[in-house]
């Protein structure tokens, strides 16, 4: 099948061709601008390669309740632009084609298990931690949605003491997005991420704010594995800090093999940052299936 995959962020949209079987023939990538602008360079793009199907993981909060009046719209988003933004229903009309709907981080989570880290497993979490903080959440081989869809990056956390910063989430002032995102950490420290060396103490802090997340999320998911992505994960000195802090908040309270071997329980993404984009194929093949 020939389906479409676009893979909606906040920076930028990457549009892609392939197949099932994670193939892809043609790849671009279009500006995240307003709805007017960015939409029809997108379904330029697809109508030059008359896909079959399309797949989109589109940045959130999204309705994906499919008996709702507002399905496949852009609901509470920041981006004020794309709030109200029904994209499913835009590219539906347009193509005439099935397309499928879901978060990029399930998309990822998709792609992951489909194609990477998370094959062979029917529980497991996938972590973005970049502009934003979200997971996508396998359960029992399914994608969970439930009451709106997972938003893991506003759990709340303990602060340290030593910590002043106030948060960057205007919603939660002390939830993991808040202060753990790559926004948060400029803010804070006054560098990107990137430019922050590996002994700089905010990695200790990162390390501890995202333990005490996964120490949630293991103790409520009971996940397989735990795979952590996104452009502040790029910091290869983040996992064994944060490995070393779930082992200490755990406290050794759940007994499973795996959990004495963490280097292989919490790691980085195995499909070289093509998770996404490969989720996305799977959801419109998925809608394509349905018809």
């Amino acid at each position: 099948m020939k389906i479409g995959a676009l893979e909606a962020g906040g920076t930028k949209m990457v549009c892609a061709v392939g197949d099932e079987q994670g193939r892809i023939q043609v790849e671009q990538s279009i500006p995240t601008r307003t709805p007017e602008d960015t939409l029809p360079q997108i379904l330029e793009f697809f109508r030059e390669h008359s896909i079959e199907a399309l797949g989109i993981g589109c940045f959130g909060p999204i309705d994906l309740r499919k008996d709702s009046p507002s399905y496949g719209s852009i609901t509470s988003t920041p981006k004020l632009a794309w709030q109200g933004c029904r994209i499913v229903s835009y590219f539906q009309d347009a193509l005439g084609i099935p397309v499928g709907l879901d978060t990029d981080v399930n998309a990822s989570m998709l792609g992951e298990a489909f194609f990477g880290a998370a094959q062979g497993l029917t529980d497991c979490l996938y972590l973005t931690v970049g502009t934003g903080i979200g997971a996508g959440i396998l359960s029992g081989g399914q994608l969970i949605h439930g009451l709106v869809h997972p938003e893991a990056g506003h759990v709340l956390v303990q602060k340290r003491p030593e910590d002043p910063y106030p948060g960057h989430c205007p919603y939660h002032p002390s939830c993991l997005e808040g202060l753990a995102c790559g926004p948060a950490l400029e803010e804070r420290w006054g560098k990107p991420a990137a430019e922050l060396p590996p002994e700089h103490p905010a990695w200790v802090w990162e390390a501890d704010y995202l333990g005490q997340a996964l120490t949630g999320y293991l103790m409520v998911l009971s996940p397989q594995r735990m795979i952590l992505g996104g452009g502040v994960m790029h910091q290869a000195q983040l996992y064994p800090l944060i490995r070393r802090r779930v082992r200490e908040l755990a406290n050794g309270y759940l007994k499973a093999e795996e959990l004495n071997h963490l280097e292989t329980f919490i790691v980085p993404p195995a499909c070289g940052g093509r998770q996404g984009i490969l989720g996305c194929l799977r959801l419109g093949y998925a809608a394509g299936q349905e018809g």
